[in-house]
């Protein structure tokens, strides 16, 4: 894999206690930035914090709520000393279902995840990278944004959503130095994978293990895109499905 130099720099990961989260952790740490680990499991962050060592904290948050976000966001600038990137990565695929029986309250829970929870990621980061005139935010997002899926409408709902959220937040605020863009992974091998393969519900769940890729994957894939090469997609979706990606990544 490439090596890229994030030296100095502080990087916000939310959902940072499993998978992709947890896998981005690691990686910017290892470039080395600062990393401060957003999620509700303050037992798996806490413990992860302490693998990654002094240059890794802790904070345990519920990004539905927008008041945990921005203190999450003012503890790591108490911290560290600034923001320089935001990864939005907290999500659920719950619930699985046709939409004329899902449970409208779970569906409502999803939306407030995986859809409010990235604005207020977004909310709360903006303001201090306006003030230092510079940042980058990228939304972890899906190939649930742009096609519909049986069984899945609070995913693919909120998904849309969320990549309508970047195209806006990057055309108010490229002007002011900052850098707004998303990452459409693929299919990993997460938790939630294993979710949706129990639900066998849709053509994802039919797949094979073997069919995901690592979430190491996604994680390098963020890393890059905090550089200028990435800057053609902003206010886009960087696919990770997509060779050329993959080798300017270098997971290829």
């Amino acid at each position: 894999m490439k090596n890229f130099d994030m030296t100095g720099k502080t990087v916000l990961i939310t959902g940072a206690s499993r998978g992709i989260g947890a896998a981005a952790a690691q990686a910017f740490a290892a470039a080395g930035a600062n990393v401060a680990l957003v999620a509700r499991s303050r037992e798996q962050i806490t413990e992860l914090a302490g693998q990654i060592g002094k240059q890794a904290l802790a904070i345990p948050c519920d990004v539905s709520r927008y008041w945990e976000a921005e203190q999450a966001v003012n503890a790591a600038i108490q911290t560290f000393g600034k923001i320089d990137v935001v990864i939005n990565n907290a999500g659920v695929i719950d619930p699985i279902g046709a939409l004329s029986h899902v449970d409208p309250e779970a569906w409502g829970k999803a939306i407030d995840i995986n859809l409010k929870g990235v604005m207020h990621g977004m909310r709360a980061a903006m303001g201090p990278m306006i003030a230092q005139g510079s940042g980058t935010i990228i939304t972890v997002s899906s190939g649930a944004a742009h096609n519909p899926l049986e069984g899945w409408s609070a995913y693919c709902a909120s998904k849309a959503g969320a990549y309508m959220l970047t195209q806006v937040a990057d055309r108010e605020n490229r002007g002011k130095g900052l850098r707004i863009l998303g990452l459409s992974p693929g299919t990993v091998a997460t938790d939630m994978q294993r979710e949706i393969k129990q639900s066998g519900v849709g053509p994802v769940a039919q797949l094979d293990w073997s069919a995901h890729i690592p979430p190491e994957w996604a994680a390098q894939a963020l890393v890059w895109m905090c550089t200028a090469e990435a800057d053609p997609w902003l206010g886009k979706d960087v696919s990770l499905r997509d060779d050329d990606i993959r080798k300017k990544v270098g997971v290829a």
